[in-house]
């Protein structure tokens, strides 16, 4: 009798050892040792039966925000937002943000995928810098980005039509030319653009190497700002970011802007409503646009007749609106497909 009872404590001991060890390997963070542990509610928080189940796997940059509470306009009812790597079987779609997975695949789950489960590809990165998109070959279901072509549309910004209770007044101006810029790289177009252009006329420069501009009263400083140069750090179809809406549009500057052509930034914003580096031949030539529109004060109020029709938004930078534009899309039951080419798509 004393033989069969140690016999069973050494059994369960060793079960419980081995259940320990599978769901190490399992669900356990592989190659990512900087990423935070979930917090208790996080981890215990499940979904209900009707719900369709998203899972983070990876916080996003390690930002940890609050889940299941999307803003109202974007209605998130049906759908469960988790960290738990737990409920990976059950989940409806998985979202893996490049950033935390491009240096090893290994950080993807590593058991076989349950049937139907979309796996969706997030990136609000440049194809410039979203290395190794290689390895994302023939498993991502869905993209999300800020390309207008992704099955999950996340701009930076957009316009949105004034209801008649938005006046808008044109902050007063005191200044001409500001640039904020963390990148200093002497090799990008944007900062060869600026050497040539600040010969002709003065730019005043925030950032980490110069003026020091704290986030609380960005927009209040730049509002004093006749224009703003929205020069984004790499040229790719789509790649519009807080450069334009924030810092300049919200901002109540007029944007001067280096991206892609005018074309492209005329789908997301009204064709007056900013400058573009490529309507003149060369630097010298904006410059004395610039200056002209500094001394036309009629001239350059008409780049803010669009203000009466429609008013910029900048999309909460906390990433829960880009997450909760998930839900809706699930919910709508988007066909079945797999992406042979990540590499392929986002150039």
């Amino acid at each position: 009798m004393e033989s069969n009872k140690w016999k069973k404590r050494f059994f369960f001991c060793f079960v419980q050892c081995i259940f320990s060890i599978m769901f190490f390997i399992l669900f356990g963070s592989k190659g990512n040792s900087t990423e935070k542990i979930p917090q208790r509610s996080e981890l215990t928080f499940r979904p209900e039966s009707s719900q369709l189940t998203i899972l983070l796997w990876t916080w996003p940059f390690n930002y940890h925000f609050p889940l299941n509470d999307c803003p109202t306009d974007l209605d998130s009812s049906g759908c469960f937002f988790t960290v738990n790597r737990s409920l990976y079987p059950s989940a409806n779609a998985v979202i893996i943000h490049h950033r935390e997975v491009y240096k090893n695949k290994s950080i993807l789950p590593q058991i076989p995928r349950p049937t139907n489960q979309y796996w969706i590809w997030f990136n609000k990165e440049s194809r410039s810098h979203s290395p190794n998109l290689h390895i994302m070959e023939n498993f991502i279901n869905l993209t999300m980005s800020f390309r207008a072509d992704s099955d999950i549309f996340t701009p930076y910004g957009r316009l949105e039509r004034n209801d008649g209770s938005q006046n808008f007044t044109i902050p007063v101006k005191s200044k001409l030319v500001a640039w904020v810029i963390s990148n200093w790289n002497k090799n990008s177009k944007r900062y060869k653009y600026y050497s040539k252009l600040k010969k002709h006329l003065n730019i005043d420069v925030y950032g980490s190497k110069t003026k020091v501009l704290s986030h609380t009263n960005t927009l209040e400083t730049l509002s004093q700002y006749k224009f703003y140069l929205a020069f984004e750090n790499s040229i790719h179809e789509d790649y519009i970011t807080e450069k334009l809406w924030s810092n300049s549009l919200l901002s109540g500057t007029v944007p001067v802007v280096l991206g892609p052509s005018r074309k492209n930034y005329e789908r997301f914003i009204p064709s007056d409503s900013f400058i573009h580096v490529e309507d003149f031949s060369t630097p010298q030539k904006l410059a004395l646009y610039l200056l002209e529109l500094d001394k036309n004060d009629e001239r350059y109020r008409q780049y803010f007749n669009w203000r009466s029709r429609l008013q910029p938004m900048k999309n909460r930078i906390d990433w829960v609106s880009d997450y909760c534009r998930v839900c809706k899309v699930l919910k709508e039951a988007p066909p079945y497909k797999t992406i042979p080419s990540i590499d392929t798509w986002f150039r």
